[in-house]
This record gives C-alpha cells, structure tokens and sequence, in this order.
C-alpha cells in the first residue's frame, strides 16, 4: 500500500488528553503502586498506635520590673517597652537549651525507653540513653513564635497521652527555672546582705574617727576656726599695711624737715641799731679841749714855731683826726632772738622721728601677729583637708550602706516574688492529657489516598520519561527530524526504533501486512 506525501504538520503542546495518555500507557505500574500505598495506608491504621498531641504555651510580657538592675539610688522608672521579637527569639533558645531538655529527659523517664536499636545493638551506658533521649526530645518538640503576639506555642506528639502531658509539665517547671536562672541570677540577696553589714561597719569607724577628730578641735570645727582666722589675718594684714603706709610717710616727713631744718636760720633779728661811741668821742673832745688850752697857753709864752706849740699841733691834729674817724664810723647795735620756725621745724622733726620709731615698733609687733595667724590658719588648712577626707570618707560610706540596704530589700522582694513565680514569664497554657489522637482514621486514609495518587501519577511519568520508544509522529518528527508519511493504527503497541545515526526508516510490523515509506 502506497500513501501521498504530506508535509509535516507542527508539534501541538502538551494537552490533558496526552497526560491521561501517559497514566494509561502505564496503567499497570499506577495500578500496582497506587493498590500498595493505599494498603500500606490501612494496615497503618489498623495496626500502628495513635498519635496523641500535647501543647503548651507562654506568654511573655514586662508586667515585671525588677528595681535591682543597676548601682545608681535613684528610683526606678516603672516603663514597660513592649516586648520585641528578639526577646521572643531568645526565649524559645531557652526553652530548646540542652540543660532544660535534660531535667525532662531526667523527670520523666525518658532514657529509659527502649527501642528497636537496644535490641539489636544492646543497651549503651546511662549518658548515652540520656544524651541519645535529649536529642530526641528536641528532635520531636515543636516551639515557635506566634507572630504578632508575644506567646510561644509547644507542642509535643507521642503514642503515650499521658507521657505527652507529663513531659510538657516538666518542660514548664525547667523553662521557668530557666528563666529565673538567666533573669535573676541567685546570690543577690546575700550580696547585698555583705555589703550593707560592711559598709554599716565602715560607717561605724568613720563616724568614729570624726568624732574623735571633732574632740581633738575641742568640738570646733576646723572649717570655722580657718574662717575666723582668715578675718583676724586680713585685720592684722590691713593694720600691718596702714602702719608701714604710715612710716613711709614719716619718713618722707623726716626728710623734708631735715632739708628744712638745714635751710632754715636758727636765729632771727629782731632789732638793728647805729649810734656813734659816746664815751670814746668824749674822750676824744676832752682830749682835743685839753691840747688847745694848753696850746693858748703855749702860745702866750711862746711862738707858734716853737716845738712845744708844734707838738701840741701835732696833737690836736690827731685828736681831730681820731674825733673825725669815730664821727664817720658810728657803733651799730643788733638785737637777735630764737627762730621759730626753725624751732617748729625741730619740734616737728624730733616728733616725727618718735613716731617713725612707734610706727616701726607697732609694724613689727603687727608682722609678728601676721605670721602667728598666717601659721595658724595653714595649720587649720591642713585640718580642714582632714576634715574633709573624714567627712567625705563618711558621707561616702553612708550612701553606700544606705544603698547597699535598699539594694537587699530590693534583692528580697525579687526572691520572694522568685519563689512565687512572679516572673516576666507566664505558662498561658497548661498541658492537659489528650483525649483524642491528633491525626484519625479518616485523616489518615485521606492523607494515604493523596499519597497514593501522586506517588501513582509520578510513577507513570518517570517511567514515560525513561522509555526510549515512539508512540507519536510528533515524537518521530521531533526526534528523527523527518517527515512522517503514513501511520497505521493496530491493535497491538507499534514500536519505532531509532538507528545510530539518528536517519533511520520505519519499519512497522503488523501482522502479515506492511507499510511502505
């Protein structure tokens, strides 16, 4: 038989009649696998133990503000932030430790179980089962964050409903140990306990040695006894300066008297007189009367020639001589008295002087003053450090003690508040004993229906993946990249090779007849 040539037609994309296709090419193998998982699925319901489920939850908030979280005095603020994920986070760490996980392995029993594995490898040592039921444990729980809330669900599936709520009630007391552990370290209060009773003693020897220090003083403080020096000092300083002014003033006033002092006349006159020599010019005036008598009477017995008249000449003209010189030189008399300035001017230098001598004598006394206090006050400086040492030692150690003991109330409250689980941690959901298993027969049957289906229809397809024969002209056109002439439909599956090369022919065998290409 003969065919026409046609031209290839192109390749239709994949439809759900080709898939159906698929699964019916391989009916048998979706048979066969879909009949076991879904046996497999009942002999697990009839035979395997129920799974119950037991959950708890916390809630974790801030209605907790513990006071003792830092060393400062001051009140703590009551503000409650909200709670972050991180905070979430970390909590569910907690929960998941190996130390929680332990004490439930340990509460419960849980080493203790036996399995398949202990009878064909024998029993191992106790820290083995414990570690090996540990890691099951946190293997089987199930903690998360619920989001949007600040809750922690956790929830455990065993075959055992009572084990299920017993282990989950041991998880709750180890967290909340846990957690009392990692917030609220132990040891607080009998910290704070040492503390205050040392400081109440240091408190003791510091008040002490203030005492002792003040009875020393004789009950004055040195802080007073400076402030009180400090103003006799400035007195005395503001003397010492007025009196040294005061003798450079005086001798500045010194000075100047002497240089008038050496200026100024001692004496003064008072009354100044001219008058000739009465006595001598008397003298005189006698003297001449006397030599003109005795001339006239010369001169009745004689010549003026005659050398006793001549004599008497000479004589008289001497005396007039001498009588002339007296006229023309008169005798001056002066009258003198005692200056008074001069004698103001010693009176007030000899003054000054006994001043100066007084200003210097108060000057040193004063200095002498100066130097006491000035010794006083640093002895007082040196008191008042001490003082301030003791009191600062005191006050010190007195808002220390008073911290210390309202750091122990605090530390008390917070253990009484401990001990009662009031903590930042709340259980919002105790475990109860399941009643009913988690996952039921119809649950179960459906979960294995579902199973089977998709296991089935995978199955079909790989196999459809892994055969290497046509069963379509587009397979042949697509693979071989020739035209397909004729096809012929039989009864039995037609089966196309392909050659080496890749260009092969058909050959179709069907039964006595043929198919020419």
């Amino acid at each position: 038989m003969t065919s026409e040539y046609s031209a290839p037609t192109e390749q239709r994309p994949f439809s759900a009649r080709d898939f159906v296709a698929v699964v019916f090419r391989h009916k048998r193998a979706v048979t066969r696998c879909f009949a076991g998982i879904l046996v497999g699925t009942i002999l697990a319901i009839i035979f395997l133990p129920p799974l119950y489920k037991s959950s708890t939850k916390f809630l974790v908030e801030h209605e907790r503000m513990d006071p003792v979280t830092s060393p400062g005095s001051g009140a703590t603020q009551m503000v409650r932030p909200p709670v972050t994920e991180e905070e979430l986070n970390s909590e569910v760490e907690l929960i998941k430790s190996e130390d929680v996980l332990r004490q439930v392995v340990l509460a419960n029993g849980l080493q203790n179980r036996k399995s398949l594995s202990y009878y064909i490898f024998g029993t191992p040592d106790e820290a083995h089962r414990i570690a090996k039921a540990v890691n099951k444990l946190a293997g089987n729980l199930t903690i998360e964050a619920i989001k949007k809330s600040n809750l922690i669900d956790v929830h455990w599936y065993t075959t055992d409903a009572h084990l299920a709520a017993s282990v989950l009630s041991s998880l709750d007391d180890a967290y909340l140990k846990k957690n009392v552990t990692v917030h609220h370290p132990p040891g607080q209060f009998e910290f704070f306990d040492q503390g205050t009773d040392k400081y109440q003693k240091d408190l003791a020897d510091a008040e002490g040695q203030m005492k002792a220090f003040s009875e020393q003083e004789g009950g004055v403080s040195p802080q007073v006894t400076t402030n009180l020096a400090l103003a006799k000092l400035a007195e005395f300083q503001a003397g010492l300066a007025q009196t040294k002014a005061q003798m450079a003033s005086t001798q500045e006033r010194i000075r100047d008297l002497q240089q008038q002092a050496g200026i100024t006349p001692e004496r003064l006159t008072t009354e100044k007189k001219e008058a000739d020599d009465a006595q001598v010019l008397q003298g005189l005036k006698n003297t001449l009367m006397t030599l003109e008598l005795k001339r006239t009477e010369l001169l009745t017995k004689y010549q003026p020639s005659y050398p006793l008249v001549q004599e008497v000449d000479k004589e008289l003209a001497q005396t007039r001589a001498s009588i002339a010189i007296e006229d023309a030189k008169p005798v001056r008399e002066e009258t003198t008295d005692r200056n008074p300035t001069y004698a103001w001017i010693n009176q007030e230098l000899a003054k000054a002087k006994s001043d100066l001598a007084a200003y210097q004598a108060q000057a040193a006394a004063t200095q002498a003053i100066v130097d006491q206090y000035q010794a006083k006050s640093r002895d007082l400086d040196q008191k008042g450090i001490i003082e301030g040492d003791l009191l600062r030692n005191m006050k010190a150690t007195e808002e220390n003690y008073l911290l210390y003991l309202r750091k122990r109330e605090e530390a008390k409250m917070e253990d009484a508040m401990n001990n009662t689980r009031i903590l930042s941690v709340a259980i919002a959901e105790t475990p109860i004993v399941p009643t009913l298993p988690a996952i039921g027969p119809v649950l179960m049957f459906a979960a294995g229906l579902l199973l089977a289906i998709i296991f089935s229809i995978g199955l079909a397809f790989a196999l459809e993946y892994f055969d290497p024969s046509f069963r379509t002209p587009s397979e042949v056109m697509a693979e071989l990249k020739i035209p397909v002439l004729a096809t012929v439909s039989h009864k039995r599956p037609v089966e196309v090779t392909r050659d080496g090369n890749g260009l092969g022919a058909l050959d179709q065998v069907a039964s006595g007849s043929g198919l020419n290409l």
